[in-house]
């Protein structure tokens, strides 16, 4: 139902309305056929409360007054201003014309939408050059050179093609296509282990120099894999028989670990968080990976010596070493992170452990605090590379310069461990990480600057570290290191190597003439050889002082492979 607004109008005004009335609605008549009808002002109801129902009545007394008046048609003035004012019609003709309003707005608005698109593609056709016959076939051949190097397959697809090119390479000879170098084979291997298994091309280029290809794949395959649930026994507090019978009665599934560890328990499986146990609470095992048993059994620490953990937090080998000191002696439990200590001084307490000091030093220049200890441990701050299987970010966050800074921090970290340690004591240096940088490297630049030899650390099990990789020539008893991986002994990617220190000699002023002399190959890579032993030269010629030369970083890159078979210095 329209509703009229009550004004006021002067009589002059009325009058000059209702005489023009014939003309202008025979011109709106006219207009309503061939225009759209456009309403520029919406009505204004001031005056009224259209919910209100007993206005109505007020309003028909004076419908008989106000009957002839259309709508746009009422012209009012006030205060000396002209201006239309509103009126409304009856209702039947008022919702005619609103529908035919609607209707021409939304025919207007289609076509108004059609002519938009018509136009956007006009221009898109305009913007987009026609290709000629050469363009499209060097088209072509994009294309197939991006399939040829694995762009966006299933993961199925991808594995066929990597066993296939491990096919080949394992026997290159017989099994090469024509006019395909093995470049272009390790070039799609990479490239289809990049997309599969998501790994950064630091990463892959240092994996696949590392081991052949059929082992490469292995041990990418390996770290897709969660590594076993493993807890230590604390003999502080418990006995492992007795423990196994309390935690299969709380519903845990375990079993000894091999026979290497006599603390080791295998989780299968618990209908309980393996953290939340009575057992736990009170301290009788350490939730802790069978393979960071392997440094504090490498280190054989004794009752009643004096030991420090360089890098203890949170705590896992550093109550091991209590345990095996049977709570007596000094051991000295050194963090550089305060925050860290916390958790450290927690995991003393809840194991029970009473021979624990807990320093809060920077491991490099420790030897200034404290020194002569009968043992040092120190588990390097690395990479991570080897905990992949726990952490899939380290897949693609770790590049070239992460690895010097850790290996630079590892070299003065081993260096100061070295000072702390007597003569005839020993220190034992291990990372979570696969990369020759982080342990080789490391323990090569000691060995050529203080008075320690490597020596056998009686591990059951473990392959021998590498003496040869790439041009690098490391020390010969490094053999006495072991590297445990994955693939091969279903743990962590781990290093551990032991020393012993035999004099307090320093070579720090060594020069890198001296430091890679035996990194220069003698048969292979002869272009390589040249390069190195210029390097080699400059090193003492450009300064005679030794103290000035400047050092050759030992850090290795990534390669760029060239053709011909990567050798492979791994055991």
């Amino acid at each position: 139902m329209g509703v009229k607004k009550q004004t006021r109008r002067s009589a002059t005004t009325s009058k000059a309305v209702k005489k023009d009335k014939p003309r202008r609605k025979k011109q709106e008549e006219e207009e309503d056929e061939t225009t759209i009808p456009v309403i520029e002002e919406t009505p204004h109801y001031d005056d009224m409360d259209i919910n209100n129902t007993n206005g109505a009545e007020a309003i028909d007394e004076n419908e008989d007054e106000d009957d002839d008046i259309d709508f746009e048609d009422v012209v009012s003035e006030e205060d000396g201003d002209a201006a239309f004012d509103e009126a409304i019609r009856d209702d039947d003709d008022f919702e005619v014309k609103a529908e035919k309003y609607r209707r021409r707005m939304l025919a207007l608005n289609r076509d108004a939408a059609e002519e938009r698109e018509t136009e956007m593609r006009t221009r898109m056709t305009k913007a987009t050059p026609l290709r000629d016959a050469e363009e499209e076939e060097e088209q072509q051949q994009q294309q197939q050179q991006m399939q040829l190097l694995g762009q966006k397959h299933s993961a199925e697809e991808l594995r066929d093609r990597i066993q296939e090119t491990v096919r080949v390479l394992s026997n290159f000879k017989e099994e090469r296509e024509e006019d395909r170098t093995r470049e272009e084979y390790m070039q799609l291997l990479r490239s289809d282990v990049m997309e599969l298994y998501e790994y950064n091309d630091f990463l892959t280029d240092a994996i696949l120099l590392l081991f052949p290809p059929a082992e490469a794949i292995e041990f990418f395959e390996a770290m897709e894999k969660p590594r076993p649930t493993t807890i230590r026994v604390n003999t502080l507090k418990a006995k492992r028989r007795d423990l196994v019978q309390a935690l299969v009665k709380r519903g845990m599934n375990v079993e000894p670990l091999e026979k290497w560890s006599k603390v080791g328990l295998q989780v299968f499986e618990s209908n309980v968080p393996i953290s939340g146990t009575i057992e736990y609470l009170a301290g009788h095992y350490m939730l802790q990976s069978a393979v960071s048993f392997l440094p504090v059994m490498a280190l054989a620490p004794q009752e009643h010596e004096r030991i420090l953990d360089m890098a203890a937090a949170p705590g896992g080998k550093t109550t091991y070493i209590a345990q095996l000191m049977k709570n007596t002696g000094v051991l000295f439990a050194n963090d550089v992170s305060e925050a860290r200590t916390k958790s450290l001084n927690a995991n003393l307490q809840r194991l029970g452990v009473t021979n624990a000091v807990v320093t809060n030093y920077d491991g490099v220049g420790y030897e200034k605090v404290m020194r002569n200890f009968d043992r040092v441990l120190l588990d390097a701050p690395c990479t991570g590379s080897g905990i992949i299987s726990r952490d899939a970010s380290i897949k693609s966050s770790k590049h070239l310069d992460d690895v010097q800074r850790a290996s630079q921090q590892q070299r003065a970290l081993l260096l100061a461990a070295i000072d702390a340690v007597r003569v005839g004591g020993h220190v034992v240096y291990s990372t979570c990480s696969f990369l020759v940088e982080e342990n080789e490297a490391v323990v090569d630049f000691a060995l050529r600057r203080r008075g320690v030899v490597a020596v056998e650390m009686g591990l059951p099990f473990g392959r021998p570290a590498l003496t040869k990789y790439r041009h690098h020539r490391f020390h010969e008893k490094l053999q006495c290191a072991r590297r445990f991986l994955p693939h091969v002994h279903n743990m962590d990617g781990f290093f551990v190597c032991k020393l012993k220190k035999v004099s307090d000699e320093r070579r720090d002023n060594i020069t890198d003439a001296e430091e890679h002399k035996d990194n220069i190959p003698q048969r292979k890579n002869k272009q390589e050889r040249v390069v190195l032993e210029k390097r080699s030269r400059s090193a003492t010629d450009d300064n005679g002082d030794a103290q000035n030369t400047k050092r050759m970083h030992i850090s290795i890159p990534p390669p760029i492979r060239k053709g011909g078979k990567a050798k492979n210095g791994s055991a």
